[in-house]
Formats: C-alpha cells, structure tokens, sequence
C-alpha cells in the first residue's frame, strides 16, 4: 500500500466531486435542505453512495490504466450502452457549462447588483479566450482554490454551530416550502450523486489510470468519499439552520457570508466565480476536444459557437435551468453507477488478481534493469505472460511500471547521499 498515493487520489477525487456546486449551495438547497431536517439524513445517503460509487470507479479506472472514458465504458458495457453512455456525458458537459454560466451571472448580480446576462457574458468571454491558450496550465492554477472551498465550508458550518441554540423548527417549516426538481428524499440524494459522478466520472476514470495499483485507487476513493460527506454534511446543516436568511438567494454560501460580514462576502464571491470558471471551462473544453476527435483542425470555431450557444441559452436563469437540467443528468448518471457497479461486482477477483500480476511485473522489471541480477529467459517469458494477461495497454503498463521503479531508486540515492 502507498499511503502517499492513496492521499493523492482522495485529494483529487474530493476536489473534483466539490466543485463549484459547493460553491454556490444552490444545489444542496434544491437537493437536501428542501426536505428540511430529513435533508440531513439526504446527505448521508448521497456520501454512502458516493463512498462506493467513487471507490468503484476510481478502481475500475486503475485496472484498465485508463486516459479517457470511451475505453472502459466500451470494456464494462455492451456496445449500445456503451454509446449512450458516451454521448451522455458529452451532453452533460455542455449542459452543466450552461449552468455554470447561469451561476456566473447570479453571483455578479445578488453581490454586485449587476444584470445577470453581463456577468455570463464576462464569464464566456473569459473562457472562450483561455480555451484557445494553453488550457491545462491555466486550469492547473484555478484548481489551487479548490481548497478554499473546504475551507470555506468549514467556516460557514462554525460559524453555525455560534449561532445555535436556533429554532430548527421554524427553519425546517420553512425549508419543506422551497421547490425540490426530484423528491422523495432519498432519490433526491441519490439523483444528485448520480449527476455528480456523471459529471466527474471521465476525470475520475483518468485519476484511476494515473494509479498503478488498483487497491491504492480504491482507498483513495473509499477515503475521498467519506471527506466528501463530510463536507456536504456540514454544508447541509449550515445552509438549513440559516434557511431564513439565506434561502431566498440565488447563491446561498455567498449571502450567507453576507451575514457574517461584507469582507467575507467579497472574498467569497471571488472564490465562487472562480470555483465557476474552473468548472465552466473544464466543461466547455473538454466537449470542444470530444466533438473535434478526429478532426482537430476545427477545435477554435467548434469551441467558440459551443461557448455562444451555452450563453444563449443560459439567460434562462441559474435556478430554472438547475432544476431541469440537474435532475436528467441525475437519472442517466444512476445508469452509469448500476453499469459500473454490475461489472466491478462480477469482475472483482480479476481485478484483485490484477493487483498481484503488476506486483511481479514490477519485481520482474526491477530485476531486469538490476545488472547485479541474472534475468533469464524463464524471467523474459514470466514478464511477457504477466504483460499478455493484464488489460491494460502493454507499453503504458511496463513504463509506468518503469517510471516508478526509476523514482523509487533516485529517493534511495538521495536518502543516502543525504
């Protein structure tokens, strides 16, 4: 077991669940905190299935060493699911870059009084031109504020706690009269993870790939979804104690740090458009790339109309199109998990099994590159059965392999000479 890598994973996987719908609390008021006190036992639900259904994924990810999505949905599923699925989370990604845009022009206008259209016309306009630069970099430094929003939540769930005892009575009564897109509940609960691990699952398969051992990626996964329970948790009940204040607003996190003072707002909202930027642009790039796969030379006029057209459409407003759109992807995400949940459930000895080939093909490896060592042609033909059986590409396999042992020897030399 690496612990360092299963904290990496559950570091990736949290931030990537989090994301900007942290941010706002839109989503937590419609989902959970809708249904008042039993709101609370909706968060539960939603982290225990976010707890299996991540480790399942992330998992699933590490046995193929996936770089993309279409191979494992392809893998996992017959060939017509596999389709649906593929083009699912296309839809998704453009219909949750709506959204963002939606959410960027709500934030703009409850903190600065700004028509919302102006504030998603300045947010398309900045991804429309960081989506023709080199993305990944300027992605690579939003996602540093990710861990703000832990922060942020923390503090709000704090500050919460200083206000209580509160008359959760009159909260709840409140909370149960706001409009929820899916009920009862537990299916509210369920619809939501659903639509989150549909948003995330691409990403998450790939943070799977990037991990050599399986076990490592489940851990990681077990362990991202219990932190990320517990901040929905938290966020959850700072958001229902505080419903009489913050209920009515487009962006609840930020007018709840409106309440505890204009500094903290300010802050806030610079956290949550950027939390929306980064989510936004992830979308729309992504899509633009999956749209122009085979042809690459068409990415900036496909990227820039899809950009056009999700603004369009986003003057719909923030909280309409949340309710409509989040509860589809809700439904076709709960496909994906039974999907992957059916396959990891008869195919888990196999990938067990799995953990222990790329053992020995790292034992063998090691003593190949080891002059020291003789490595015969009973060690050549062991390494190339172990490669033959593993599902995961032979070249990307062995080099990972490669790579690790190279990095596990340069911090030998450097403890010693040290």
């Amino acid at each position: 077991m690496s612990v360092k890598k299963t904290m990496q994973v559950s570091l990736a996987f949290v931030g990537l669940m989090v994301g900007a719908g942290f941010a706002t609390g839109q989503e937590v008021i419609q989902y959970f905190i809708s249904f008042g006190a039993w709101g609370l036992a909706g968060a539960i639900v939603a982290g225990v299935l976010m707890i299996t259904a991540g480790a399942v994924i992330i998992n699933i990810g590490s046995y193929f060493m996936a770089d993309e999505h279409r191979q494992v949905f392809s893998s996992v599923s017959s060939p017509w699911i596999s389709h649906f699925l593929d083009y699912a989370v296309s839809l998704t990604l453009f219909a949750m870059g709506i959204v963002m845009l939606a959410g960027a022009g709500s934030t703009l206008e409850q903190q600065f009084g700004l028509p919302a259209w102006i504030g998603s016309a300045i947010m398309v306009a900045i991804v429309m031109v960081t989506g023709l630069l080199d993305v990944n970099k300027v992605t690579n430094i939003i996602s540093a504020v990710t861990p703000v929003i832990f922060v942020a939540v923390i503090v709000a769930f704090v500050y919460t706690l200083f206000q209580l005892p509160v008359d959760l009575g009159a909260a709840h009564e409140l909370a149960v009269q706001a409009d929820s897109p899916v009920s009862p509940w537990w299916l509210s609960a369920i619809n939501y993870t659903s639509m989150a691990l549909m948003l995330g699952v691409s990403m998450s398969l790939v943070i799977g790939g990037n991990t050599l051992d399986p076990r490592d990626a489940g851990r990681g996964g077990i362990i991202g979804g219990v932190v990320y329970t517990v901040l929905l948790a938290m966020n959850a009940f700072a958001l229902l104690v505080n419903y009489p204040s913050v209920g009515d607003a487009d962006v609840p996190m930020l007018q709840l740090f409106e309440t505890m003072h204009p500094v903290a707002a300010m802050v806030m909202v610079f956290v949550t458009f950027v939390m929306i930027y980064n989510t936004c642009i992830s979308m729309f790039y992504a899509l633009g790339r999956r749209m122009t796969v085979n042809h690459r030379g068409r990415y900036v006029p496909i990227f820039l109309i899809t950009c056009l057209v999700g603004y369009a459409i986003s003057l719909v407003g923030f909280g309409t199109l949340m309710s409509v759109v989040y509860p589809v992807i809700g439904y076709v995400g709960l496909v994906l998990v039974v999907v992957m949940f059916v396959w990891w459930f008869r195919n888990r000895d196999k990938i067990s099994a799995e953990a222990g080939r790329r053992i020995r093909i790292r034992a063998l490896l090691t003593k190949r590159g080891d002059d020291s060592q003789e490595f015969s042609e009973y060690n050549e033909n062991q390494l190339r059965d172990a490669t033959e059986g593993s599902p995961a590409d032979n070249d990307t396999l062995t080099g990972a392999i490669d790579a690790l042992i190279k990095r596990d020897q340069n911090a030998e030399e450097d403890s010693s000479s040290s």
